[in-house]
């Protein structure tokens, strides 16, 4: 009998003090998933359930040294970007990740759930240009779609147009997820051909946070164990 091989998830994002959602949701997520997760720390927050109190990005030459040490020992059978603030941060793991043939899973993190900015303004043509087009599945949430691209999703009827306007960027596939929309949950998965809705009712509570990072990391973890987009 072989050795256990192990899928290996690799996750750059930031810190939640309050542990409901970056670095600890995804590591939590990864485990739940049967992976091995591995976390590159970009950037420290003061978090809680009821908002973001402060942030502060990690220097650039420190994610580069935490990411060069996974990927030239341990190695990755995917990744997962969450929140990279600045242009300078999104630019150097992109040029890193360019290397990279495993899957990519973007979260492009633009603000939190209770509304406060996480993403520099000058940070998002550089998201658009640099990180994007390397994604396998970009997961972008209303806000989001409309600061990447300008489309305003107002209705389940312009899920669509906000994905194909993402799809524009480069990315293979856009999940685009509807939670901000009134009525159930509704999400859209598309690459431009194919596209696949998912509902469910609506869990409201205004104290969760974190969805967005728990549900890309597990994309990441079951696309390293082997799954194809969509599953």
């Amino acid at each position: 009998m072989g050795p256990l091989r192990v899928r290996r998830v690799l996750t750059v994002a930031g810190s939640d003090s309050g542990g409901g959602a970056g670095i600890q949701a995804d590591l939590k997520t990864m485990l739940a998933c049967g992976v091995h997760g591995m976390s590159v720390l970009a950037a420290v927050t003061a978090q809680n359930s009821v908002g973001v109190q402060g942030a502060w990005d990690l220097p650039v030459e420190a994610v580069l040294a935490q990411l060069d040490s996974v990927l030239e020992d341990i190695g990755v059978n995917a990744v997962k970007t969450g929140m990279l603030s600045s242009a300078a941060l999104v630019s150097a793991v992109a040029g890193r990740l360019t290397a990279v043939s495993a899957p990519l899973v973007v979260d492009p993190v633009g603000v939190s759930k209770h509304g406060d900015p996480l993403l520099a303004a000058d940070a998002v043509e550089v998201l658009r240009r640099e990180l994007v087009p390397l994604a396998t599945v970009v997961t972008p949430n209303l806000p989001e779609v409309e600061q990447l691209t300008g489309v305003r999703v107002a209705s389940e009827h312009d899920l669509r147009a906000g994905a194909d306007a993402v799809l524009g960027l480069g990315a293979a596939w856009v999940l685009v997820k509807g939670g901000h929309l009134p009525g159930e949950a509704v999400d859209l998965l598309t690459d431009g051909t194919a596209v696949h809705l998912f509902r469910a009712p609506r869990l409201d509570n205004r104290h969760t946070h974190g969805t967005g990072c728990t549900l890309a990391s597990a994309i990441a973890s079951r696309l390293a164990l082997g799954d194809e987009v969509p599953a």
